[in-house]
């Protein structure tokens, strides 16, 4: 696996980037050989760190984002490496087709413990709706008066598919689709 870290208004020492890499190493065993890792550091206000993980492969595409207080990045480093093994072993009977299969524990035995089922996705509701042209500031307005977290529209300027969607962070965040060829 590839790594590469960007540090935002923080700077590290090689340490803690070798500790991320020898945590995230560990997920190796359920993805591909040609994933890339992306890691990245921030401190925020009141000493919050904050470490996202992105992993790209040929597999899906697999993300985590997590804060630990006080300058404590090793702990969202783990963090942010438990949640996505965590996500990885909720969803391994439909990721085993994408990712490697043999990467995958064997299913514990059957004991006391109540064993749970895995869930099929059960879509609950279909909404049809025309897709208009707009900017995306007036889709952001029409997301808020829907009170609603995402909205798609197609852009105005390019014809494009695109979706606006309010960040936990805070603003907004805009998801452009590409025309391919």
């Amino acid at each position: 696996m590839k790594y590469t870290y960007t540090c935002k208004k923080v700077s590290l020492n090689d340490s803690i980037k070798d500790y991320a890499e020898k945590k995230i190493s560990k997920l190796e065993r359920y993805i591909r050989e040609d994933a890339t890792a992306n890691v990245t550091f921030s401190v925020e206000k009141e000493h919050l760190c904050t470490v996202e993980i992105t992993i790209r492969g040929a597999g899906p595409l697999l993300r985590a984002q997590t804060q630990a207080p006080d300058g404590d990045m090793r702990g969202a480093v783990d963090a942010a490496v438990g949640y996505i093994e965590r996500q990885i072993l909720k969803n391994k009977t439909r990721l085993a087709k994408r990712m490697r299969s043999e990467g995958f524990p064997p299913p514990a035995p059957a004991s006391e413990f109540e064993v749970q089922e895995e869930q099929e996705f059960q879509i609950m509701r279909t909404k049809r709706f025309s897709v208009k042209p707009m900017s995306a500031e007036e889709a952001i307005l029409q997301m808020n008066l829907l009170d609603h977290s995402f909205f798609v529209f197609r852009n105005s300027e390019d014809d494009s598919l695109c979706i606006v969607y309010r960040r936990k962070s805070g603003g907004y965040g805009l998801i452009a689709t590409d025309e391919e060829a």
